[in-house]
């Protein structure tokens, strides 16, 4: 699984989760910084990206289009880049599972 992590999170992520997420990528790295939300839906569809995102805007366009792709929004506040990353390592058991067996294009982590 790669993961495309939208513009509200640090792009040092790619490289901290590499180990588990390896291929993944930043908006940043593909010029999609700037790009609207739909635009960056079609990138990661195509792509075979999970978007990782703090925005509720991929949250509507996951019901609004199902997936793929498939949708991880973390709802948690303001947090440092490191408290971001343990929490995505601790979800991963989860993440892992959730990809290859749930028909549901939405996971939200808190």
């Amino acid at each position: 699984m790669k993961l495309l992590f939208d513009q509200n999170l640090s792009p040092s992520l790619t490289t901290r989760l590499t180990d588990l997420f390896p291929g993944s990528a930043h908006v940043l790295e593909f010029g999609l910084d700037q790009a609207d939300d739909r635009e960056v839906w079609e990138f990661a569809a195509a792509g075979q990206y999970v978007i990782i995102t703090k925005d509720n805007d991929f949250n509507e366009l996951s019901q609004l289009l199902g997936c793929p792709p498939f949708v991880i929004w973390i709802r948690r506040g303001n947090c440092s880049t490191r408290e971001m990353e343990q929490l995505i390592r601790q979800s991963y058991p989860f993440i892992h599972d959730w990809e290859s067996t749930s028909s549901f294009g939405l996971m939200v982590i808190v």
